[in-house]
């Protein structure tokens, strides 16, 4: 009996044996209170206490990995063995992997810690992204601060990007530093891009011309893609709404040879269910059918320098109109539809020289093909822009250098009276940066460019940048620079083509030029409570020459282009707060103040479209033994003067304050997988709410019962009491109302 009771224990010790995980979870010798651990194999997991210290009981005989992970470090994987012993220490310090320590190249185009460039710079990962699912960069950008998505259309949902109240043809787009979305993709091309390929946003705020050239004149946005070496084996991500916008990401990485690595992503966009909240009879979203492909290839070459190409193939079909509009009445005047076809392909790569120097050649082509109908408007472009870069980045002593010779060629041609023949313009240009440390604390960037312009002939852009970081949680940045914008009015102003204002161009439209001056103070705050912190304030002040706006106080039944005869102005002040809790929680605000005016002919006056103000918001809680992400995000934006039809127009004249926010549940228990849900839009706002009607002459978009004057104007009639035509560019903000999503992510390292 004593031997079987023996015997008894002893089993029972060897098949139940479980041993206690414990430790501590530090960063700097500093607790991280309430930091997570997880062990996915077993499915638990625990938070420290508010002294770093964690308990793990029962954990059975194995091999297993250990995440431990925190709001704003790095989360470290640990390989343990558990055997038969009753308790294993584990002390874990974890690395601080905050937005600050990444490294950047838009700014000064050169890889450089956020922290250390002199050029204001703004991270947004694919992680910000995730907080409010979207099925294209365009829309994703609403909760950025001071850049703002602006629709431009209500027919067919056109629209651009703000940056700090400039009109979005002054913002340059960049896929890994390469001008692909310009010209005709300024109006449709931003929505073709697929979320799931973005490794992260930069954004520079203010004049980049010096090193971009032409259009960063208000701002830049660099969208840089995934590295087939880094990026997930499998990823998929699946969402619909309750308005039965479908939306599919795909990706996979992988291998030709031995020597060729892929990342392959495909995007598919599907809306087709007319909706008409508004009762206008007009659809209230535009209703699209896109496919975008994108193949990426780096090559591991003996030499260990860098060389990557990528391509991508993208087609649209979208319409907007009246609700029994179909494909037949397209181009007619029976039935008024907005229909816009386009096909679009785009090949860049970068490929560093075999030689000691660090230099590298880039280029980038676009082909754009767009097919479009605007009523009985027929609108056919084609456009080709080819953009070679050479580039030499040079240390000597305290000075770090950037040459670089590039070439663009443009072609250009449509189907309107303004191109009797189709458009070709070359420019040559040569640009030099010089990053000088004058002291420990001190530097300066000096910069300038020189363009050479077939059309416009020598325009030269100068740039000046002053760092001084006081102390490693301090920065303090001046930037004083100068911009030009060549305008093409049929690809980059979409009211040129909708609507029945007449367009009068009433000279040669010369080159735009801009002066820009950009203060900025970036802290950083780490405080004994774990509590972590990041405040950043910016201010500038833009003066413009020549600047081309559209005029439509003159006379309201036209809009009328000419170089501005006066100048026209834009300052502010714009503030970041970031604020990581050690239990969870992590909060971002934002805000921007400014002011925009115009002095044409001596007359001042506020331009159409510039808010006031505006804010936006980010809280995201995590609850790791729910498995749980909470994500709410939000934006408001103050008034906006708005264009109107003229004086008897009953529509207001400028915007109410708005705001649009959305609410994100994610859950995460399932090894791979990511369920996430939520609702966009929950308070319901539509810009319809505070207005009789949206779309002037939605009843007559042909204006078959409007009664012209003798000077061509509208006049006012019983079946006309307001003296207005058909036009649809009274549009300030997205006429989509609440709707939930459910989405699905999937993916494998």
């Amino acid at each position: 009996m004593k031997k079987i009771f023996i015997l008894t224990i002893l089993l029972s010790s060897f098949t139940f044996a479980q041993t206690t995980i414990k430790g501590k979870i530090v960063s700097k010798e500093e607790p991280l209170a309430f930091a997570s651990v997880f062990i996915p194999k077993l499915n638990i997991g625990i938070n420290a206490d508010e002294n770093g210290q964690y308990i793990l009981k029962d954990v059975p005989k194995g091999e297993y990995t250990i995440h431990y992970s925190f709001i704003g470090f790095k989360t470290q994987k640990k390989n343990i063995t558990t055997t038969n012993e009753n308790q294993l220490t584990v002390n874990i310090n974890l690395e601080e992997s905050h937005s600050l320590d990444e490294v950047v190249v838009t700014g000064t185009l050169k890889a450089v810690s956020r922290l250390e460039t002199p050029v204001p710079v703004e991270v947004y990962t694919a992680t910000f992204l995730k907080k409010n699912p979207t099925p294209n960069i365009f829309e994703a950008l609403q909760n950025v601060n001071g850049v703002r998505p602006q629709l431009n259309c209500n027919i067919c949902n056109t629209g651009d990007i703000h940056i700090n109240g400039l009109e979005g043809p002054y913002t340059m787009v960049t896929i890994d530093g390469m001008p692909i979305v310009s010209g005709l993709s300024t109006v449709y091309g931003l929505s073709g891009i697929p979320n799931s390929l973005i490794e992260r946003i930069e954004i520079v705020k203010g004049p980049a011309s010096s090193l971009y050239g032409s259009e960063a004149v208000g701002g830049l946005i660099n969208i840089i893609t995934k590295s087939p070496e880094t990026a997930p084996l499998i990823y998929a991500d699946v969402f619909t709404t309750s308005w039965l916008e479908n939306n599919i990401d795909l990706g996979a990485k992988y291998k030709i040879g031995k020597k060729v690595n892929s990342l392959l992503g495909i995007n598919y966009f599907n809306y087709n269910n007319p909706i008409d909240n508004n009762n206008d009879n007009f659809t209230d979203v535009t209703l699209q059918d896109r496919v975008s492909v994108f193949n990426k290839f780096t090559f591991n070459r003996k030499s260990e320098k860098e060389l990557s190409v990528a391509g991508r193939f993208f087609y649209e079909d979208r319409w907007g109109g009246e609700m029994q509009w179909n494909k037949d009445f397209r181009g007619g005047n029976q039935v008024y539809g907005e229909s816009i076809y386009t096909k679009r392909y785009e090949l860049l790569g970068k490929y560093q020289l075999p030689v000691s120097e660090n230099m590298y050649a880039s280029f980038s082509y676009t082909n754009h093909d767009q097919n479009s109908v605007y009523g009985d408007i027929l609108f056919l472009a084609q456009q080709e822009i080819a953009y070679g870069q050479l580039t030499w980045d040079k240390e000597i002593k305290n000075h770090d250098l950037l040459l670089g010779i590039a070439y663009r060629y443009q072609y250009y041609d449509d189907n309107t009276t303004a191109t009797i023949q189709s458009e070709k313009s070359k420019i040559s240009s040569f640009f030099i940066q010089d990053e000088i440390k004058l002291a420990k604390k001190h530097s300066v960037l000096l910069g300038a460019r020189y363009d050479y312009n077939s059309v416009h002939s020598s325009i030269f852009t100068p740039r000046i940048a002053y760092k001084w970081k006081p102390s490693p949680n301090d920065v303090f940045r001046i930037n004083v620079g100068t911009g030009f914008r060549i305008v093409n009015l049929f690809t980059e102003e979409h009211a040129v083509l909708t609507g029945s204002r007449d367009v009068i161009i009433t000279e040669n439209l010369n080159p735009e030029t801009s002066y820009n001056i950009n203060l900025n103070y970036l802290k950083k705050f780490q405080f004994e409570n774990g509590i972590h912190s990041v405040i950043e304030f910016s201010s500038w002040y833009t003066h413009f020459e020549n600047q081309i706006l559209p005029d439509y106080d003159t006379n309201p039944n036209q809009i009328i282009y000419s170089n501005l005869n006066g100048y026209s102005k834009t300052y502010g002040v714009t503030g970041n707060l970031e604020l990581i809790f050690p239990f969870g929680l992590k909060t971002m605000l934002g805000f921007t103040l400014l002011e925009s005016k115009n002095k044409r002919n001596g007359i001042t006056s506020t331009p159409i479209l510039t808010e006031k103000f505006s804010a936006t918001w980010g809280i995201s809680y995590d609850i790791p033994k729910w498995y749980l992400s909470i994500d709410y995000t939000g934006n408001l934006y103050g008034p906006m003067r708005l264009p109107l039809l003229g004086s008897l127009d009953p529509r207001s004249e400028y915007s109410p304050v708005w705001s649009i926010q959305n609410i994100q549940f994610t859950y995460k228990k399932i090894t791979h997988f990511e369920l996430y849900g939520g609702v966009k839009n929950l308070l319901n706002w539509t810009p319809n709410k505070s207005n009789p009607f949206l779309i002037a002459r939605a009843n007559d978009p042909f204006d078959n019962d409007v009664v012209f004057d003798n000077n061509g104007n509208a006049t006012a009639t019983p079946n006309n009491p307001y003296a207005l035509t058909f036009d649809p560019s009274f549009v300030y903000g997205p006429n989509q109302g609440i709707r939930g999503f459910l989405g699905l992510r999937y993916i494998l390292n």
